[in-house]
């Protein structure tokens, strides 16, 4: 043990020195648009809650329903005795938003992700000799690599393809039609966390079509948020009802508590809940957050004012602070990538406007590029106007004062 703790200590040593990412701030309350930090309101523009559904009066109501009529836990996993009617349905209620057939519940979009990957191409299904590959894009999320990771390397080839460049995809396909593989699978992100940009879905639709491949799609940060409904990318980009498979999450815009989901033609389903290793072994939701996960999607599907005003906060961020001099990643989605370089000045720079009453995170290296760090603005629907100016003043002050505005 004591080798073990040696080393450790060695690496963390080697982190303290090194622009590495500390959580020494922590919020005193409910996430919203102004939250609690060192006894002070502070702006939050870091969130996943884009459309302030996190702390909405109805969800919070309906998590509370859930624990009275259901209790805290159901103790058990799907097969034996965690499930409960509620599961069912809002597997259903996904189903619809979605466009799709069936749905899966997971502990997490991560969980949803490892048991896709692993589940179709680990299995015989019948060939007792096989090759499977996956064409991935250079910037899907983590989750979408170490699912991959557990694919059997003697049984999938896995390939990496430029970001959001179909030509890049079009030309390994074309290389590999000679090859005889099994599955081809086309593995994306509906909208890319470090970029805040949409995949090209309309385009990959028809590639995924042209060479019978199976298209995937992480839309964990465009549910509640993209398209004119927020039924995510695949509605943003003319395609809803027509990706092959689908995975997000229910920690961000659907309420922000927990929980994921598969969502896709009804034998892919019926196949995961045989065979996905982290929904057989793990315990089903909880009630409290099947009951405000339902009532999040009630309200996106009733009240179509909530991602409109996402979406006129977005704009209005987006253009303000371009206004004041500052590089952002050009798009429309409610993450703004704030350009600034250095990892030393993203992290300067987060940390005073925390003390200017804005709390956002910074990115760099590993996480992104060298030479790409940024601030990773989240803009949401739950914003005032007075809260965005706020946070515009914030970055004009520290944007002057640390001489990264002119």
């Amino acid at each position: 043990m004591s080798r073990i703790l040696d080393l450790v200590s060695a690496e963390l040593r080697h982190l303290e020195d090194s622009h590495t990412y500390k959580y020494e701030v922590s919020l005193q309350s409910a996430q919203d648009s102004l939250v609690r930090v060192n006894g002070k309101k502070v702006v939050m523009l870091a969130s996943n809650n884009y459309v302030g559904l996190s702390n909405h009066p109805v969800v919070r109501k309906a998590a509370i329903a859930g624990i009275k009529k259901y209790g805290y836990g159901v103790a058990s996993v799907r097969f034996i005795c965690g499930t409960q009617d509620i599961h069912l349905a809002l597997e259903k209620k996904i189903s619809k938003f979605l466009g799709t057939e069936d749905t899966i519940l997971f502990s997490s979009c991560w969980a949803a992700n490892e048991a896709f990957f692993a589940s179709l191409t680990n299995e015989k299904m019948g060939c007792e000799t096989y090759k499977d590959v996956i064409y991935s894009d250079r910037f899907n999320h983590a989750s979408i690599i170490d699912g991959q990771r557990l694919c059997k390397t003697e049984t999938t080839d896995r390939k990496i393809y430029k970001h959001a460049d179909v030509d890049d995809l079009v030309r390994q396909l074309e290389e590999d039609k000679a090859v005889d593989y099994r599955l081809r699978i086309i593995a994306t992100d509906g909208v890319f966390s470090m970029e805040g940009d949409l995949a090209p879905l309309d385009r990959l639709v028809e590639i995924a079509k042209h060479y019978d491949a199976i298209l995937f799609v992480d839309d964990s940060h465009a549910v509640g948020v993209c398209g004119k409904a927020g039924r995510g990318t695949p509605e943003a980009k003319g395609v809803h009802g027509k990706i092959d498979v689908l995975t997000g999450t229910l920690g961000k815009a659907i309420g922000g508590a927990a929980g994921g989901y598969i969502s896709g033609k009804k034998e892919v389903i019926a196949f995961m809940r045989q065979k996905a290793r982290t929904y057989i072994f793990s315990n089903s939701l909880p009630p409290s957050i099947v009951f405000g996960a339902s009532a999040a999607f009630d309200l996106l599907t009733k009240d179509k004012t909530i991602v409109k005003r996402l979406q006129r906060n977005t704009a209005y961020f987006r253009k303000k602070i371009v206004e004041l001099g500052f590089t952002i990643v050009e798009g429309e989605h409610p993450i703004v990538p704030i350009m600034l370089g250095e990892a030393s000045v993203a992290q300067e720079m987060s940390s005073a406007l925390l003390k200017e009453g804005v709390y956002i995170r910074g990115l760099w290296y590993p996480v992104v590029p060298k030479g790409e760090a940024r601030l990773r603005a989240q803009v949401s629907a739950a914003l005032r106007r007075k809260d965005i100016d706020r946070a515009l003043k914030a970055f004009r002050k520290v944007g002057k004062k640390m001489n990264v505005l002119k």
